[in-house]
């Protein structure tokens, strides 16, 4: 009989300081080292987690133009001195690491993405995919991502892949994944009291054929730095009310078939499961969405994975954007 790896998916469930990506770093360092102690291959958490989802969009004008300044101060930018600092948490932690950053771009310093980053094991950057389509207030924060990310990475216990929220409800760049034939996938969600992000992330997993670390992030009025507190107090209405009633996360970990195998999570936490490559093969053989169960006669996916250049200098050679070298290497 065929010998099946086995590996630990982790979702890290926890609440940035949000627009404090000193602190930040510091706790995310510190849960990827305990996810690493429990042999976790992957561990994952949150759409924009560091340094914070930008819920302040949701409410007043004034508001937003208050705090909106901060957020792009305090966004990362790849690479950085910041993800050299996540680089190492996971080679010491011998885990890859998929994380929800705000990336701002460091060619025009004016746009933050909401980009999930994917550091490996040996602590080198796999790559990263910034959101296709922010939804709809989050479009004042975040600027668009373009083809070129949509990519399925190769480890040692499966194929890696993320989307984030969103994404999942436009059913086209998942199914741009499951043609790599992904087997493990990251559903990063803001973790907002919302069962869309559970069920559109079990359907990926029954659609994909492949395991789901659904993970959301947590806000909390003791999340915020004190000046953050203080604009908001300053300004009480609709934002008021979204930090007050909160972010609760409710990670979960989905199998193949779409069952929900680990959470939902309440508080603070890692959710960790135990998984196998069998699962993935038998919830293959049943449906291959890219292969046996498709109609390529019939349906057929265009994808543009050409970069987004806003300028082209003809006297310079085009730029290869899709390797990173740590910060220290520059």
């Amino acid at each position: 009989m065929t010998n099946y790896s086995q590996f630990k998916l982790a979702a890290i469930q926890a609440a940035p300081l949000y627009f404090d990506p000193t602190a930040s770093i510091i706790k995310a360092c510190r849960f990827i080292q305990k996810a690493g102690e429990q042999d976790a291959a992957i561990v994952a958490f949150g759409e924009c987690w560091l340094p914070g989802y930008p819920f302040f969009v949701w409410g007043e004008y004034a508001l937003n133009n208050a705090i909106v300044p901060e957020y792009l101060a305090n966004a990362v930018e790849i690479p950085s001195a910041t993800t050299d600092e996540l680089c190492t948490a996971a080679r010491q932690a011998n885990t890859d690491v998929v994380i929800g950053v705000a990336e701002r771009d460091s060619r025009s310093h004016g746009t933050v993405y909401c980009t999930l980053l994917f550091i490996g094991s040996d602590g080198e950057i796999l790559g990263r995919h910034r959101k296709l389509k922010p939804t709809y207030r989050e479009r004042t924060a975040w600027g668009e991502g373009d083809g070129s990310s949509l990519v399925v990475y190769e480890r040692p216990y499966g194929r890696i892949s993320g989307l984030n929220c969103w994404e999942h409800n436009m059913v086209l760049p998942g199914y741009a994944l499951m043609d790599q034939g992904t087997q493990i996938h990251i559903a990063a969600w803001p973790g907002m009291s919302d069962s869309r992000h559970l069920f559109l992330s079990q359907a990926f997993a029954s659609q994909a054929a492949a395991y789901v670390i659904d993970v959301g992030g947590l806000l909390a009025p003791e999340h915020l730095t004190s000046a953050i507190r203080k604009v908001i107090d300053e300004n009480p209405g609709e934002v008021a009310e979204i930090v007050s009633e909160g972010y609760n996360g409710e990670s979960c970990i989905i199998d193949p078939q779409g069952r929900v195998i680990a959470g939902p999570l309440q508080g603070e936490d890692i959710l960790f499961a135990d998984c196998s490559e069998e699962q993935i093969f038998l919830a293959k053989a049943e449906c291959d969405v890219a292969g046996h169960y498709s109609r390529p006669d019939v349906f057929q996916l265009r994808t543009n994975r050409t970069p987004h250049r806003r300028v082209t200098d003809m006297q310079e050679p085009e730029v290869d954007n899709t390797e990173f070298e740590t910060a220290s290497d520059e």
